[in-house]
């Protein structure tokens, strides 16, 4: 009887051992950003320190990437736990469009919000010359990582406005903060960025030499043929020397989880976003733009139910 209990007691304090490890297991949030000279990075150490402080037993970390198309393929493959990507992209991805970087479609992706837009900006030396879409023509221009959702901006813009690759007398494919370089020791002309306002690649580069910014007409706009396109404006005094509104194309962000995350996980990093938003508008004066009452609407992929779970509680559903 002795041995019989004795094994018992051992079997049971096994077993609490066991569970109190499970229960005492972290869990790892891998936020996928965006170049560090991007909105997403700092929106993304500001989401990090969220739930670093907000969720119990969380490990956090940021992770630099190529942005829109390689956050969500690595979403798909579980080496992340949210990402940020526009909101073309993540259509593309659900859908498996192989010429925007999709070999399948990426059936696993969960959308958490639709949060700021993106704003296409054209951005051209002044001793350029360039004033207009169709002034590119023949010139050096950077339009973003091959694939990435801020290349895949430029081809459908150029597209819509009668143009390609091969009009430019010479298309180089870098992130902004490389694209900018570029325009200062006057090895390129011009450069495409899909970013929110305020981008420190482009307030670098406005604080360093005189800029023209270029208008994407409303009649450009409507022909893309896509609703995740929308006319916006980049407004007044944005960036130094910028003292008029430029007209531009405007893409809804998306937090994008996948199904592997935990409902709970998924509610809790919806809900602390919407509580502290304020805060998080001090990492980023983009992340201002997020609305509660249009985080969960015209999103191209499912919602995670446990980001649904917080919208029916808040009344956004």
């Amino acid at each position: 009887m002795r041995l019989t209990k004795r094994i018992s007691l051992l079997a049971a304090a096994a077993a609490l051992t066991a569970s109190t490890a499970v229960l005492a297991a972290p869990t790892f949030i891998n936020i996928l950003t965006g170049g560090t000279s991007g909105v997403y990075y700092p929106i993304g150490v500001g989401l990090s320190q969220l739930y670093s402080n907000g969720i119990e037993g969380s490990k956090t970390s940021v992770q630099a990437t190529k942005a829109s198309v390689e956050n969500l393929n690595l979403l798909q493959q579980g080496r992340g736990e949210l990402a940020l990507a526009l909101g073309d992209s993540v259509a593309d991805a659900w859908n498996g469009v192989e010429d925007a970087g999709f070999k399948a479609p990426l059936k696993k992706l969960r959308a958490i919000a639709a949060t700021y837009p993106n704003y296409i900006q054209i951005v051209a030396s002044k001793e350029s010359g360039i004033t207009s879409l169709a002034d590119l023509k023949g010139k050096r221009i950077s339009v973003g990582a091959p694939k990435s959702g801020t290349e895949l901006n430029a081809r459908a813009i150029f597209a819509a406005a009668g143009m390609s690759y091969e009009d430019m007398g010479k298309v180089e494919f870098l992130p902004y903060a490389e694209s900018v370089e570029l325009i200062k020791n006057r090895q390129l002309d011009a450069t495409l960025q899909s970013s929110g306002l305020g981008m420190a690649a482009i307030r670098d580069l406005a604080a360093t030499l005189p800029i023209t910014f270029v208008a994407i007409p409303g009649e450009v706009t409507a022909k893309i043929g896509n609703a995740a396109y929308q006319a916006a404006a980049i407004p007044a005094g944005t960036y130094d020397g910028q003292d008029t509104e430029v007209a531009t194309v405007a893409i809804t962000n998306i937090l994008v989880s996948h199904e592997g995350v935990s409902d709970e996980v998924a509610y809790q990093m919806t809900k602390l976003m919407f509580d502290n938003l304020e805060r998080l508008g001090n990492a980023h004066s983009a992340a201002k733009d997020i609305k509660l009452e249009t985080a969960a609407k015209h999103l191209p992929i499912p919602l995670h139910p446990g980001a649904e779970r917080f919208y029916k509680e808040a009344g956004a559903l």
